[in-house]
């Protein structure tokens, strides 16, 4: 009678820790470029039109990444209006829930150990790149909820073909989510279902060819209308291009097929740090322990495919952390070291930070905010943090994978790297140009300031050739450049450091009053 409230506890313990991480975050950050001002800007472009079938980035059919995030953000705008905050919610909305299913998943797996729901969520939570990317306006968590969900749908109803359908809803849902990258993470799954699950091998086909049929159907509702409304380049992009582009070597993110193994350290921090983790893992038994099976070939598998994938991100194997965590979750035991005393060394130094930031400090304590010495304090803070990671073990880790984010989150929100990757000064000093003209130099422009500006217009891309002309055409006009690149000639009206780099905005009047 004592087991269920301790696992409520710790599922709570975890689902607020990563909440309070999660949206310090949001308040922190700025809306980061270029990933984060891109989907917010489809998302603006779709709430301004209405382009609900086919999202648009800077006036063009955007065929990259399906709709599902950009619905969900004008959903969240049609009940608090048109705010970023509200926007860069919706991802932890989707980690928050993808932390509580992973309890409820690991207590499914398990139902003989009472602890392990409230385990799994706090490995889930505390593992810092889970936590890193579900509090990123990006799509990789809502991937890995549609993928928590077509594993329940096996678990529970894999002899049904209730549970079946409930797999191709998931597969749609991952679908509209990211694309056929679904397929990845649960195809896999669902072929070894034998193995993990018990269900008959000629039950799992029939199941899966009907999960796949009305996950094909429900994708259609959506695909056969946009690809007609799309045009021909957005249809071929969207039906061919995005896909077989990232398994060839023809679209962005080529890697070698070894690319992950480097990564592997850092995706597990700090769980996979412990040797106490370590040493239990070795004694885990997937030979009699069924359930076990299902994590290691839904990790293992993912790991595998991705790396023959050509395309590789890092976060692509975000949506394989809820199997990690149920795996060291059945290999940690509770625990009742004083994790917040061990805590106490990131405590001071995100203290130290944060009172240099905000000058409470008197003398030349803001010098610790100086990049070389901050680069030692936060190489410092690592140590700390290994340190911690091969002291712990088990779940009072959680504390050691959030806290570097939360000094992060500190950084942002009082230091440089806050005003280095904030779009709002150029868009601010840019937006009552909507009317006459923006342009930006180079050869690409991925929304950078659209949303920030709340611009209506395409924003234009020229050459160094062709801007002196297009800037003297109409005096209304501005144009933003990188001042260490070529750019216009005299100053800019207004100038700025942005990600890092020199920017300048000139007005058509400059242009004009040379001619």
């Amino acid at each position: 009678m004592t087991g269920a409230p301790k696992i409520r506890d710790r599922t709570w313990i975890a689902l607020l820790a990563f909440g309070l991480v999660a949206v310090l975050g949001v308040f922190a950050r700025p809306v980061l470029p270029v990933d984060e001002t891109r989907y917010l800007a489809v998302a603006w472009e779709t709430w301004l039109h209405g382009n609900w079938l086919v999202p648009r980035l800077n006036g063009a059919p955007y065929a990259h990444k399906p709709p599902l995030l950009f619905w969900l953000i004008n959903l969240v705008w049609s009940m608090t209006g048109v705010s970023d905050i509200p926007a860069r919610l919706v991802a932890p909305a989707a980690g928050f829930a993808s932390i509580w299913a992973t309890s409820r998943l690991a207590r499914a797996l398990w139902p003989g150990d009472p602890g392990i729901g409230g385990r799994a969520a706090m490995i889930l939570a505390g593992t810092s790149v889970f936590t890193l990317y579900a509090g990123l306006t990006m799509f990789d968590t809502l991937l890995g909820l549609a993928v928590l969900g077509g594993v329940f749908a096996i678990l529970r109803g894999g002899q049904t073909r209730r549970g079946w359908i409930g797999l191709g809803v998931a597969l749609a849902a991952g679908g509209i989510a990211k694309g056929p990258v679904i397929l990845i993470h649960l195809l896999p799954v669902a072929l070894a279902a034998p193995l993990w699950a018990g269900i008959p091998a000629r039950r799992m086909l029939t199941g899966l060819g009907l999960a796949i049929a009305t996950g094909v159907a429900l994708i259609a509702l959506w695909l056969v209308p946009a690809a007609v409304l799309g045009g021909p380049e957005y249809r071929a992009a969207v039906l061919w291009t995005q896909t077989a582009g990232r398994v060839s070597s023809s679209l962005g993110h080529a890697r070698p097929w070894w690319f992950f193994l480097p990564l592997v350290p850092a995706l597990l921090w700090p769980f996979g740090w412990s040797p106490t983790l370590w040493r239990r893992l070795a004694g885990l038994a997937p030979r009699t322990d069924r359930s076990l099976r299902l994590p290691l070939i839904w990790a293992g598998s993912a790991l595998v495919l991705f790396s023959i994938v050509s395309g590789k991100q890092a976060h692509y194997l975000v949506p394989t952390l809820p199997a990690v965590a149920l795996i060291l979750a059945r290999a940690a035991g509770e625990t009742r070291f004083p994790a917040r005393l061990a805590a106490a060394p990131l405590v001071v130094i995100g203290l130290a930070c944060l009172g240099a930031a905000l000058g409470l400090v008197g003398g030349d304590a803001a010098i610790l905010l100086r990049p070389r010495l901050l680069a030692a304090l936060i190489g410092l803070g690592f140590l700390g943090c290994a340190w911690l990671a091969w002291r712990l073990r088990g779940t009072d880790l959680l504390w050691v994978g959030l806290l570097p984010l939360v000094l992060v989150n500190l950084l942002f929100l009082y230091g440089a790297p806050g005003r280095i990757y904030d779009p709002v000064p150029i868009a601010s000093f840019i937006a009552p140009a909507d009317g006459a003209g923006i342009a930006v130099l180079g050869d690409e422009y991925n929304g950078e300031f659209t949303f920030a500006a709340r611009l209506r217009n395409p924003v234009a891309t020229l050459t160094p050739d062709a801007a002196g002309a297009w800037l003297a055409a109409d005096p209304g006009r501005v144009l933003v450049a990188r001042r260490d690149r070529p750019a216009p000639a005299g100053e800019p009206a207004f100038g700025v450091v942005y990600r890092g780099h020199p920017y300048g905005v000139w007005r058509g009047s400059q242009a004009s009053a040379a001619k």
